[in-house]
């Protein structure tokens, strides 16, 4: 009995201690948790530098640091609004004529090769036409019937008692023969026959089969397609010439749907190609088409160029600027002077002695010409670092031995 008392009693004992033992431990972790919570809800440390709050990283330079930066006082800049755009170039569409013949038939031979300067009317290539043979035929023979005409109206009226009406009849003849003739002159002049020429072949009573064709315009060859022997139609592609005027030349540029609005007609332009990397040619924009490719969600502005000593080519690749609005003037500094940091800020230097310069976080905007607009954080008349600020910034990060 006594021993079952004595178990009991140790039991209880054990048993006591054992709760203690977890009231405690519950405690500790409900003190730690209420820690984590804590520790969540306070501020974060920041880095120097690296937010609002921090404070600004602060330099003193001796005189030989000095000399490896420029300090000037902030000013402005014009910074013009411009918009970029690849595209090509292509001959003006509007000076560009493609020869064909006004009627058809085979060509005889060609006059001029592919790139040469020609005039107005200059002929370029000779065709064999069926239709001229015929219109030439018909004016030899309506030749021959006006001659034999007027030979019997001759004979007629020098015939004594020779009747009133063989008299008219003759004088009829010979007026419906001048008619006839007088028309298939012209058929043939319509074929670019000179009245020299046709009087040469009433009078040899030979025909020319050979039409010759001309250029519209002056200008030069820019394609060639005619072949002696070649069968040719007026229409039929390929022409057998393209005269082009090269002293303007078109810039079809592509640009981003969102940008349509901002051209306008008659605004002027800049272009610049691979060709000619310091070359900067002028023009204007000339038309923007209405339609937009729904795949690239682009439309096409094309441009005037002027290019009087034809040194752009069809299908050189082209750079587009365009100014559209006018200079925004604002708070600028030059682009040495602006440090991208890791984090993305930008800073600047700024000092009021030139001797101790202050870190500061700026805002910028436009980039022209290697000046940098400052939108927020400077004002103009500040004493700033223009050249040389990374040498600065990365005196911060190992500052130089003494």
């Amino acid at each position: 009995m006594e021993v079952r008392i004595h178990i009991g009693k140790r039991f209880a004992l054990l048993f006591g201690a054992a709760m203690a033992v977890a009231v405690v431990m519950a405690l500790v972790e409900s003190g730690r948790s209420r820690e984590q919570v804590s520790s969540a809800n306070a501020p974060l440390e920041t880095s120097p530098g690296s937010s609002a709050h921090s404070s600004q990283a602060t330099l003193d330079l001796t005189s030989t640091q000095l000399n490896s930066i420029k300090v000037e006082p902030i000013g402005t800049f014009h910074f013009p609004v411009d918009r970029e755009a690849v595209g090509s170039i292509d001959y003006d569409g509007d000076l560009s004529v493609q020869v064909f013949p006004t009627y058809q038939g085979t060509i005889i031979a060609t006059l001029v090769q592919l790139g040469t300067e020609v005039h107005i009317d200059q002929p370029l290539y000779t065709i064999k036409s069926p239709d001229l043979i015929q219109a030439e035929s018909t004016l030899i023979g309506a030749a021959a019937t006006y001659e034999l005409t007027n030979k019997e109206l001759a004979r007629v009226r020098g015939l004594a008692g020779i009747a009133e009406r063989e008299r008219e009849q003759a004088i009829s003849d010979q007026q419906t023969a001048e008619g006839a003739l007088k028309a298939a002159r012209d058929a043939v002049r319509v074929f670019g026959k000179t009245d020299a020429e046709i009087d040469q072949m009433i009078a040899s009573r030979k025909i020319d089969p050979a039409l010759m064709v001309r250029s519209p315009i002056p200008g030069k060859i820019t394609s060639k397609n005619a072949q002696p022997g070649w069968f040719v139609q007026p229409g039929n592609l390929p022409a057998p010439y393209s005269v082009s005027d090269v002293t303007i030349k078109w810039m079809l540029a592509n640009v981003v749907e969102s940008e349509i609005a901002l051209f306008h007609l008659g605004e002027p332009v800049e272009v610049r190609v691979i060709a000619y990397p310091d070359r900067v040619f002028l023009g204007r924009v000339a038309k923007i088409y209405e339609y937009v490719d729904p795949g690239t969600h682009r439309g096409t502005v094309r441009s005037e160029i002027a290019d009087p000593k034809d040194e752009l080519h069809p299908g050189m690749l082209a750079n587009f600027v365009i100014r559209v609005k006018a200079p925004v003037v604002a708070t600028a500094i030059p682009a040495n002077g602006v440090v991208r940091e890791a984090d993305g800020t930008m800073n600047v230097w700024v000092t009021t002695d030139r001797h101790h310069f202050v870190q500061k976080n700026v805002k910028v905007g436009l980039r022209k010409d290697g000046w940098v607009e400052i939108l927020e954080g400077l004002r103009p008349g500040e004493l700033a670092v223009t050249d040389g600020a990374v040498f600065l910034s990365n005196m911060l990060e190992a500052p130089p031995s003494d």
